[in-house]
């Protein structure tokens, strides 16, 4: 009889060893190497063996696991036993497997790991030791069954670290927002950083259309006219038209030939050009960040498929996925690219995204022809848009804004978005399959005459006298599309 009663305790023990060693394994799973770095610099105790338990952290979760499930399995035993003894076999058996399921879920389970999340730096400096002491021990035995586990199981075995691929970091980079532990704006930017590399330079750039640019044979004087009015301190050089780009002019190197006294009214821009960098419009932000680092260049021109010059790119562009709209002293007539009017009312920039037209209101745009809200806006009309077209596309009034460009040309810089009423499911689904016919109609009856009359604006456009020059619209070609935001190269 008194030896079932020790059996009971020693299980009673072992048991709570079982729940040490699963606080010890959840609290080391969970530290941080560089909170524990942190640790050693501000010289608390028990750190320097946190950093030693940590850099093989496997074994030592490995060794704490063994020693968990040792202690549950001999606790298991030793109750067994003994109350088989007491209360028979039946009995025994029953209450035995009843009894210690109940305490290994609270004692070596749930308890434990709460314990040792809520407090993991606490417990594993203060396990650090015992851990080092038990690992010369028995660290060749828990290696040996870790190969053991590894050659019976599939996968890579134990993963280091709380996270192993990009959509569990932002879920912690969430978490942390919603506890406090990072503000709204930095839970953005660390966002913006993994969107980067899906993220094309097509998105982004100044189109075409809005390039500004001078002519090889202009002089200094003009160059630096132009560069003063327009605001930029680089500027992209031609040769016969906007696809031959031979070269960028700087404003310093300018500023420089005025300086030394040159004859600006007679040398060439051609003469102070520096070489272009050109890159495809279809790759992402992250290489083309990258490649403005390694090349010290903060400007690069895009190319579209068919080899012509799709717009350009500036690292302020690149940089402001990141961090947010950039403005200087130069931006004043800069459009933003969503203003809220209140009433249900949004004025967004003509060249955002549909996309995000769509997340703005809660609709889902799955229109494959265009990219840009401008667009959308000339899809629907049926020709190339002015201020003021009105049209309705996915349940939302589209109200084109905008005036005269440089050229004196009308362009719609900006559309009033209205969400429309409600109607019920019938007739919701007549209207888009009448707008589907509608538009099928006008992309074969009245594409032709919009494309022509817009070849005859481009070709009636023509450059001012400092060689500035911004085509009407790029109707004539089919793979530029509008930037994300509005911002002007630097």
């Amino acid at each position: 009889m008194s030896q079932d009663i020790w059996f009971l305790v020693f299980a009673l023990v072992l048991l709570a060893a079982a729940g040490v060693f699963a606080a010890v394994d959840t609290a080391v799973s969970t530290v941080s190497i560089a909170r524990v770095e942190d640790m050693v610099k501000e010289q608390r105790a028990g750190a320097r063996r946190l950093v030693a338990v940590l850099d093989e952290r496997a074994t030592y979760v490995g060794l704490a696991v063994f020693l968990r499930v040792a202690c549950e399995t001999a606790a298991v035993a030793l109750a067994a036993v003994a109350l088989v003894d007491l209360l028979g076999i039946g009995w025994g058996l029953v209450v035995a497997i009843a009894g210690m399921t109940v305490l290994s879920y609270i004692a070596a389970g749930v308890g434990p790991r709460t314990l040792g999340r809520q407090h993991a730096y606490s417990v594993a400096l203060a396990s650090a030791v015992f851990l080092q002491a038990l690992g010369v021990l028995l660290t060749p035995v828990t290696r040996l069954l870790i190969l053991i586990g590894n050659a019976l199981t599939p996968g890579r075995g134990y993963r280091n670290g709380p996270f192993a691929t990009e959509v569990e970091l932002r879920e912690v980079v969430d978490l942390a927002e919603a506890s406090g532990v990072v503000a709204a704006d930095e839970r953005r930017m660390i966002q913006s950083v993994f969107d980067l590399g899906d993220t094309n330079a097509r998105e982004v750039m100044v189109p075409r259309t809005e390039m500004v640019w001078i002519e090889e044979d202009k002089t200094v004087a003009q160059a630096l006219n132009l560069a003063l009015r327009s605001g930029h301190s680089r500027i992209p050089v031609i040769g016969e038209n906007p696809d031959d780009v031979l070269g960028v002019v700087y404003l310093k190197d300018l500023a420089s030939t005025l300086n030394a006294g040159d004859p600006i009214t007679v040398i060439r821009v051609r003469d102070l050009m520096r070489p272009a960098e050109f890159v495809p419009d279809s790759k992402p932000l992250d290489k083309v960040l990258a490649d403005m680092q390694r090349t010290r260049n903060h400007m690069a021109l895009l190319v579209d498929e068919y080899g012509g010059i799709a717009g350009l790119v500036t690292i302020e562009d690149v940089l402001e996925e990141i961090v947010g709209e950039i403005t200087d002293e130069y931006d004043t007539d800069e459009v933003a690219p969503i203003e809220d009017l209140g009433d249900g009312r949004m004025r967004v920039s003509a060249r955002l995204p549909v996309e995000d037209l769509g997340e703005l209101f809660d609709i889902e745009i799955d229109d494959d022809d265009v990219e840009t809200v401008g667009g959308l806006v000339g899809l629907e009309l049926g020709r190339v848009p002015l201020p003021g077209a009105d049209v309705e596309s996915h349940g939302l009034r589209l109200v084109a804004e905008g005036g005269p460009n440089r050229q004196g040309r009308q362009r719609i810089t900006t559309v009033l978005v209205t969400k429309l009423e409600s109607h019920d499911d019938e007739s919701d689904a007549d209207s888009r399959d009448g707008a589907d016919t509608r538009r099928d109609r006008r992309r074969n009856g009245d594409r032709n005459e919009s494309d022509a009359a817009a070849r005859r604006g481009v070709r009636d456009t023509q450059a001012d006298a400092d060689g500035e020059y911004s085509e009407p619209n790029d109707v004539d070609r089919s793979t530029a599309v509008h930037a994300r935001n509005g911002k002007d190269h630097r």
